[in-house]
């Protein structure tokens, strides 16, 4: 069935064994300790956002949007996540994200999901910290630090997380350095400046109406319950909304097209709701619609379930 939801991540097939191998080891070992640190670091208002955001930003990645060229980019979420629950947390939240996308929407190679966490969790994570709070520290606490500094790091994390997955691209032999990396690169410098609005847009509107979100680690603010009610109707919302998406491939596809290398994806070990639409519904709307609210509702499971875990093991020690 026809979706209008293009796949993001990277498909088995475009890395070679021993490459996914490695980034698999990198993650574990790192997202290991961003676990650990959740644990030591979770403050009492950040179990009900990493769900929430984990929610929201699944459901934001659904609503690809159109680009210049014929090609579509898709909000990744790493810099938003990052500067409303500090880095540790948002591995874990985008670690939530990109795993309910391989494990059930068959968005991204199993094999594969090592690499693609590494791009998205660690790498989009660390990117956004480090170019944050260099900002932050420029602005000396002024307002403008914020959201200039959320914007440039929306956009970095982009960039760099791309060139990360050109550089994996390299040493599987799929494509030349010199030829992926320009090409990666170069169109997601676009797409990073849609990541960049989106992330200022959203900064804007949480300064203007829950300025409290903004300091991690505090205890939970009078009304905490709101988050939970007004950020999982947002991450309905975008679920509803998603088959307003572009259909235009998104950056890493429209590559491999570009460079041959389209092909040597490989089909995915079993389907439970492929591309995003859910099975047996006609209405291919209907089903995309069906498949982001399940999806919507899995993460924020996943990622709240986490932050429970980690906070009640804290406690008991």
């Amino acid at each position: 069935m026809y979706s209008p939801v293009q796949p993001m991540h990277i498909p088995d097939g475009f890395l070679s064994t021993l490459v996914s191998i490695v980034f698999w080891v990198i993650s574990i070992v790192v997202l290991g300790y961003a676990l650990k640190r959740v644990g030591k670091d979770l403050g009492e208002r950040q179990m009900p956002l990493m769900g929430v955001l984990a929610a929201a930003i699944f459901a934001g990645q659904m609503l690809n949007f159109s680009v210049a060229g014929g090609t579509s980019g898709h909000l990744l979420g790493a810099t938003l996540a990052t500067i409303l629950l500090g880095p540790w947390a948002a591995m874990i939240v985008m670690t939530s994200v990109a795993s309910i996308q391989a494990l059930i929407f068959q968005d991204g190679g199993l094999l594969a999901l090592g690499a693609n966490l590494f791009n998205m969790a660690v790498i989009g994570v660390m990117v956004s910290y480090f170019t944050y709070t260099s900002v932050q520290k420029l602005a000396r606490g002024k307002a403008w630090g914020i959201f200039t500094g959320g914007a440039l790091a929306a956009w970095t994390s982009i960039v760099i997380a791309s060139l990360a997955a050109a550089l994996q691209l390299a040493l599987s032999g799929t494509s030349p350095a010199n030829i992926a990396v320009p090409a990666m690169g170069g169109i997601h410098m676009i797409i990073g400046l849609g990541e960049g609005l989106i992330t200022f847009g959203a900064l804007a509107f949480l300064y203007a109406t829950r300025r409290d979100l903004f300091h991690v680690g505090e205890a939970a603010p009078k009304g905490s319950k709101a988050i939970w009610v007004g950020g999982l109707a947002i991450a309905a919302l975008l679920a509803v909304l998603s088959p307003l998406a572009s259909t235009h491939p998104d950056g890493l596809e429209w590559v491999a097209g570009q460079k041959g290398f389209l092909e040597a994806a490989r089909a995915p070990l079993y389907n439970l709701v492929p591309n995003y639409v859910f099975p047996g519904i006609s209405n291919g709307s209907l089903a995309t619609i069906v498949a982001g609210i399940i999806g919507v509702v899995l993460v924020f499971a996943v990622a709240l379930g986490v932050a429970y875990l980690r906070r009640g093991r804290k406690r008991s020690k």
